[in-house]
């Protein structure tokens, strides 16, 4: 099969085996129509032999012939007129003894009947194929009864070569006809290809197949997350990574993003209403950077591609960065306020007033252990408590009233230690930033937690939350520009919070700005 070779586009291909298969379809049907055509018509011969002898046989103008001294003057022109008007071949009206009274060849009128008679003289119908004085033909053999007895007998027949001609002209139609079809099935199948060959962009079979074989291959093995979405928001393709990301079911192929359960915000930056580079959106289990970006084929849009990474570790990792980086401001910040204080004694000291600098220094020393000793004693949590201090100077540098209260007990808490610093560590580090600008910069924090739960309250008096965002900023997925990281502290809050089955709940707050709180376990 040279014409049909593996390095034919596969439309071709496909062309090519269709129109085959339409040609071989329409051979066989000719060749059943025409089988079928020469049984019918030797059929219809019989059949029209059979009725035409019979009518002959019921004339009354044929019984009076028959008795008249010579029967042939009335019967063969009488006979002759009906094989005519009939289309048969020849009408024999003969003796029982057969001796013909006529026959379309005059010159065998009163000679013996060629053929069989089978059980016309006893009054049967009789039918045969039989080679007589005009060669092969289909005859019937009929009584012709007078008072109930047969007085002669009507041959009637149609030769071969005429049921033939009708055959070859049934066929003649049934070819113009089967033609017929076969040009509509090669136009049909032109246009598939057509369509096919748009379709497949003229590829061989082996390059479809290498690069199926090749982009799977890539696909699962990349690390990233890949999406790709058509224009009506279908999911066509995914990887291995972005099922585990986002937790996507088996049947995900040709489903609509918007019915997957994904955070709002990610479904709306798929589809390409947020077209963003390297945002973070933050679901139940992981922190994502994503990329989208449309997907053109020339110069038509296609659909959408959606690359999705991994950033939870890295969040953690810069969670506790920022902590230890704030606790560590913080601690310069106290040995620069230390240094000046401790030139002060020295100074003092060096005035001849060593009373005044004693008292000065105890003083300070007083302030800075009560606020120690008073937060290690409600907040039995190290790692808690660190913080805490850490923001209280923090606060104090900025200008800001931070307020901590309630108790925290050690054991048993519903949070491991770096979940507490990601709740309470961004809720206060989110109303520090609002208060920031305020004329009156206050910010207060209840702790209360014991084994099994945990209540943690942080209010501001900055502007506040709207009420339209009060729900988004606490949506699965919210977030803003990477670059800034804004926001992305509240999606982690409430993603921890989730995570242990808890509420977290956003109203305002008597101070006048923003109330964050949150529940896990029982509530204080």
């Amino acid at each position: 099969m040279r014409w049909l070779r593996r390095d034919h586009s596969v439309a071709r291909q496909i062309f090519l085996l269709q129109l085959l298969l339409v040609v071989l379809l329409v051979a066989a049907a000719l060749g059943f129509a025409a089988y079928d055509a020469r049984q019918d018509a030797r059929t219809q011969a019989t059949s029209r032999a059979v009725a035409v002898a019979e009518a002959v046989a019921d004339s009354p103008a044929v019984r009076s012939a028959l008795r008249d001294p010579d029967p042939t003057r009335v019967l063969q022109p009488y006979a002759e007129d009906v094989r005519l008007d009939t289309g048969t071949d020849f009408i024999v009206v003969m003796e029982l003894d057969r001796t013909r009274f006529t026959h379309p060849d005059v010159s065998q009128i009163g000679k013996p009947f060629v053929g069989d008679l089978g059980g016309a003289p006893d009054g049967e119908i009789f039918t045969q194929e039989y080679t007589g004085t005009l060669g092969p033909s289909v005859r019937a053999v009929v009584p012709v009864t007078d008072d109930g007895a047969v007085v002669a007998l009507v041959s009637s027949g149609i030769t071969l070569e005429h049921i033939q001609q009708d055959v070859l002209r049934e066929i003649l139609r049934l070819g113009l006809v089967g033609s017929a079809v076969l040009a509509l099935g090669a136009v049909g199948a032109l246009l598939m290809s057509r369509r096919l060959r748009r379709q497949t962009h003229g590829l061989e079979a082996g390059e479809i197949t290498r690069m199926y074989e090749y982009y799977d291959a890539v696909l699962h093995a990349v690390r990233e997350g890949l999406l790709l979405l058509d224009t009506s928001d279908r999911v066509q393709l995914v990887n291995d990574e972005a099922r585990r990301l986002l937790a996507l079911p088996d049947d995900v192929i040709g489903r609509s993003v918007h019915s997957l359960g994904l955070p709002p915000a990610l479904s709306r930056a798929a589809v390409g209403e947020r077209a963003a580079a390297d945002d973070i959106y933050v679901t139940d289990e992981h922190v994502l950077v994503v990329s989208s970006s449309p997907a053109v084929w020339e110069g038509h849009t296609v659909g959408s591609v959606v690359t999705l990474r991994d950033r939870t570790e890295l969040q953690d990792v810069t969670g506790e960065l920022d902590l230890v980086r704030g606790l560590t401001d913080s601690l310069r910040a106290q040995n620069h306020e230390a240094a000046n204080r401790l030139h002060a004694v020295v100074s003092l000291i060096e005035m001849g007033q060593p009373d005044e600098a004693l008292d000065f220094a105890t003083e300070e020393l007083q302030v800075a252990q009560l606020l120690a000793d008073r937060l290690t004693a409600s907040v039995q949590e190290p790692v808690l408590a660190a913080l805490l201090l850490g923001k209280t100077a923090d606060a104090a540098e900025r200008g800001i009233a931070l307020e901590i209260s309630g108790e925290v007990s050690g054991s048993s808490l519903p949070l491991a230690a770096r979940e507490l610093l990601t709740v309470v560590g961004n809720l206060v580090d989110n109303a520090l930033e609002a208060v920031s600008g305020a004329d009156s910069r206050r910010v207060r924090v209840l702790l209360e937690g014991g084994p099994g739960q945990l209540t943690v309250v942080v209010e501001d008096s900055g502007p506040g939350i709207a009420p339209g965002d009060a729900e988004k900023v606490l949506e699965r997925g919210w977030s803003t520009k990477a670059t800034s990281g804004r926001g992305v502290g509240l999606a982690l809050v409430a993603q921890t919070v989730r995570r242990h089955g808890g509420d977290i709940a956003v109203s305002g707050s008597d101070l006048g700005g923003a109330c964050f709180r949150v529940s896990i376990g029982g509530t204080a």
